[in-house]
């Protein structure tokens, strides 16, 4: 199987971190669990300059370096690989966030792993010519079988895929979405995407 697996709140806890940076940068106490909102502008209430401080410091190399691993997907996603499927991590972090990310995954044995970035949410305003970049279009011009998300924003996506199984991993921001269809579900964690995976292997 080919699967997508998305990087931010899917396999690190980047949402737990930005709440944090908030908190230092602007004093804005934002519990996790009371993330409602995808745009972290509008769930933090933030102005467009404090908006754009806050990406830019959280997009710094050492504090994506130090984002926590979602329990399980390293072991899960590497279970994947031996068992020979292609796994691909498509992420929205900016183009120029690629060194340090990819690193991280090093550092957390997915090494094997190929990372592209996509310019999911529109946020890149100009073409950047680097090999690891994405456009919409040529993400959608490759399949998949199986798919990872957790924004809403990013279900539009995934649904260009032809009977891709997509395993929604249930945030505080999107436990209110309507999924678009039968083949979206929701899981609470890597255990039970797991399970959702090999069911689909087998029917």
């Amino acid at each position: 199987m080919k699967i997508y697996i998305d990087f931010d709140d899917v396999i690190c806890e980047t949402a737990k971190y930005f709440t944090k940076i908030a908190k230092e940068l602007f004093g804005i106490d934002v519990p996790y669990r009371e993330v409602q909102f995808f745009n972290l502008q509008k769930s933090f209430d933030l102005s467009d300059t404090q908006y754009e401080e806050l990406m830019e410091a959280g997009h710094l190399p050492e504090n994506l370096l130090n984002y926590e691993e979602t329990f399980g997907a390293s072991d899960t996603i590497n279970k994947w690989v031996d068992e020979g499927h292609e796994v691909f991590i498509i992420t929205g972090r900016p183009f120029n966030s690629y060194e340090p990310s990819r690193k991280w995954l090093d550092e957390h044995h997915l090494e094997r792993v190929p990372l592209f970035c996509v310019d999911k949410y529109g946020r890149e305003s100009f073409d950047q010519d680097y090999q690891y970049n994405m456009t919409l279009e040529q993400l959608y011009s490759m399949t998949f079988d199986f798919a990872v998300e957790d924004s809403p924003a990013a279900f539009e996506h995934v649904l260009h895929f032809n009977h891709c199984k997509v395993a929604v991993f249930n945030r505080p921001w999107n436990r209110q979405s309507e999924l678009p269809n039968d083949n979206f579900v929701r899981c609470e964690s890597w255990q039970e995407i797991d399970s959702v995976i090999t069911e689909n292997i087998i029917f």
